[in-house]
């Protein structure tokens, strides 16, 4: 039928086609020629001026990198090739930032479906300010806690410094929210932030509560918890964390995903793994506890993390890939939440999460049972021990808990979803503003031009391998409804339900034990 369907043009043609080959141009070329060639350079004419406008090739120089990005800019129904141009050429030495850039952008989808549940948390993040709206100077009374401050103007992007911090936290937070004003240039209001970049969450609640109470002074972190009103955000490590040699998440993403598939689980270790650095927290000292010794086997593999050791090794023992080697993984926050709490999900083996105090923008809609196995506090080492044996016995329902915890970081996850609900949060946060933000006077102007150019080694390589390429073909996700207060409650007396339920069975287990 194929056959038939794609020779039906040929009688038409096929002397001709003969002659050409033959004799020359047949009759019916050659009454068609001259128009034919006009209507061939003036393709050709057209075809010139949109390569040369609409598409093109950036060198960055330095460290040998040489892209070409072409992207998709605004036209209904058609659309043209936009590039995202980087110069970093010898001619550009003062690094500087291009005077004009990418204002607007439709995309050719606008529905891509509603997002994950975690972002009708961003709701519950902004509560705080919705009714009072938000004024310069609250903005300002965060300037003491915080350590950067980040203001968007017509689409370009303003930094302030405040205090020393910890490696490159804040670059890489910068970076990330360039990137989502490439990812949907146009499309986010003006905005002013403080941002905290430490381990743990500063503006109490307590604080601000009572008859006499100002409103809080709204503060971006990395994670919070129950006592804090931090605005959660998208930590740092999604585009990389050079120091330690932690790619960018979607290459890392990848990678764990290789490297799940190198050991099925049932051929993996039935014990429960966690490596990293005792020193950070009250947690992880307990973890320590739980070590094998000659006299107790918890059923776990603890390992100390030696950073001066690793850094002299080059972190080759620090590859997070190849950690996906246990039937269990263990997840134990340090001075405050930890960002291995993705990496740990995402290797394929059942998350054994100790009952933890922070939340990170992601973490509020995992359930015990469902993505992992809830460990307590007190007893962790005995926690862990039942929690293996009981997954060892019961390899069903082990099953159901690591699929749905690893598909939740791979599938809910992706990058697309992160830029998404960095989307969101900012877009809700700057339509409570009851000011139009303007450039602070000690901020300087940045772009990928000053945050890529002058920087070598991880740092610039991170940089380039998680910089948006072009504009997103789709919109944003669609936000989901806030909780109705009610329907939050029975959420969280389910979630303590099932965490009691655990514990338990625990319990009970113990009983029998003792009794033996």
């Amino acid at each position: 039928m194929k056959e038939a369907v794609g020779n039906e043009k040929l009688p038409h043609m096929g002397d001709n086609v003969h002659a050409f080959h033959g004799a020359g141009l047949p009759g019916l070329f050659k009454k068609s020629y001259t128009m034919n060639v006009s209507v061939f350079f003036i393709i050709l004419l057209i075809g010139t001026f949109l390569s040369t406008r609409w598409s093109g090739v950036s060198i960055v120089t330095g460290d040998s990198f040489r892209t070409a990005w072409n992207y998709r800019s605004s036209t209904k129904p058609h659309y043209k090739i936009f590039e995202y141009s980087m110069n970093c050429s010898e001619g550009n030495m003062t690094k500087t930032c291009p005077v004009t850039h990418l204002t607007t952008f439709e995309p050719s989808n606008l529905s891509t479906g509603t997002c994950p549940e975690y972002f009708r948390w961003i709701y519950e993040d902004l509560k705080p300010w919705m009714e009072t709206g938000i004024t310069r100077d609250m903005v300002e009374r965060a300037k003491t806690p915080a350590h950067i401050r980040v203001v968007v103007v017509d689409g370009k992007v303003y930094t302030e410094k405040y205090k020393w911090v910890f490696q490159t936290r804040d670059v890489f937070t910068i970076w990330g929210i360039l990137q989502v004003l490439r990812m949907y240039p146009g499309k986010l209001p003006d905005f002013d932030l403080m941002f905290e970049c430490g381990d743990k969450p500063v503006i109490k609640k307590h604080d601000y509560q009572g008859p006499n109470a100002t409103a809080p002074p709204p503060l971006f972190h990395y994670c919070g918890d129950d006592e804090t009103l931090d605005i959660v955000f998208p930590d740092w490590s999604f585009w990389g964390w050079p120091e330690i040699r932690i790619k960018p998440w979607t290459t890392l993403r990848k990678d764990l995903r290789e490297g799940n598939n190198k050991t099925k689980w049932v051929d993996r270790e039935p014990y429960a793994y966690w490596k990293g650095n005792f020193k950070m927290g009250v947690t992880r000292h307990e973890l320590s506890k739980c070590s094998k010794t000659n006299e107790q086997d918890w059923n776990a593999r603890i390992y100390n993390m030696d950073w001066l050791q690793e850094m002299q090794n080059g972190f080759k023992s620090a590859d997070l890939s190849t950690q996906c080697t246990h039937k269990y993984k263990i997840y134990a926050e340090g001075a405050a939440w930890s960002v291995s709490e993705k990496y740990i999900l995402a290797c394929d083996s059942v998350t054994l999460l100790v009952k933890p105090q922070y939340y990170d923008f992601f973490t509020r809609s995992l359930q015990p049972l469902v993505h992992y196995w809830p460990i307590k506090l007190k007893d962790m080492c005995k926690s862990i021990k039942f929690a293996t044996e009981w997954c060892n016995n019961h390899t069903q329902k082990a099953h159901e808990i690591r699929n749905a915890g690893s598909s939740f970081v791979q599938e809910e996850l992706r990058m697309k979803f992160v830029y998404d609900y960095m989307f969101h949060v900012l877009s809700a946060y700057a339509k409570l503003f009851k000011y139009k933000p303007t450039v602070p006077p000690g901020a300087v102007e940045v772009c990928p031009e000053t945050m890529v150019c002058p920087v070598k080694g991880l740092q610039k390589k991170y940089k380039i391998q998680s910089m948006v390429k072009s504009p997103s073909d789709t919109g944003p996700c669609a936000m989901p409804p806030p909780y109705d207060p009610a329907e939050l409650r029975d959420m969280l007396e389910r979630k303590d339900h099932v965490m009691k339920q655990v514990e338990m069975l625990e319990e009970g287990s113990l009983k029998n034990l003792k009794a033996k």
